[in-house]
């Protein structure tokens, strides 16, 4: 974490994809199964903001029809959909529709999980703290 004054810049077209399996804390990682499949399936992330000024920020590209099983994290996360969209299954926020610029602000401990729809999704992940996942909460 850069704990200097000033703006810290992330420049998008220089950052890496992320290796899914390498997390910078216990815990934060799904399943290794759930990664394996998700990388065959092309799904990919960029890990954003680590820390920076108190904010972590991924961004996610989920391919058509793909679903993200019901977990919870230990933070609070806003979605914010950039392209395609999803259902939220489970959780208070069951069967609500995102699509393209729709965010939803999801709870610390809620369980949900997300399905894509038939064009996937793109969507920034944004939290005020390294987020845990737990997939039996």
């Amino acid at each position: 974490m850069n704990d200097e004054p000033g703006a810290v810049l992330f420049r998008y077209a220089e950052i890496d994809w992320d290796k899914p399996l390498e997390t910078s804390s216990p815990g934060a990682a799904p399943p290794e199964e759930l990664v394996r499949e998700a990388e065959r399936l092309g799904a990919r992330r960029k890990r954003l903001a680590r820390g920076e000024g108190g904010f972590f920020m991924n961004r996610s590209v989920l391919p058509p029809g793909y679903a993200i099983p019901p977990h919870s994290h230990d933070h609070s996360e806003m979605l914010v959909v950039l392209a395609g969209g999803c259902v939220v299954e489970g959780g208070a926020e069951a069967g609500t529709e995102l699509r393209a610029d729709d965010s939803i602000v999801i709870r610390a401990n809620e369980h949900y999980g997300l399905r894509c729809g038939d064009d996937g999704m793109e969507f920034l992940t944004i939290r005020t703290g390294e987020a845990s996942t737990d997939p039996t909460s």
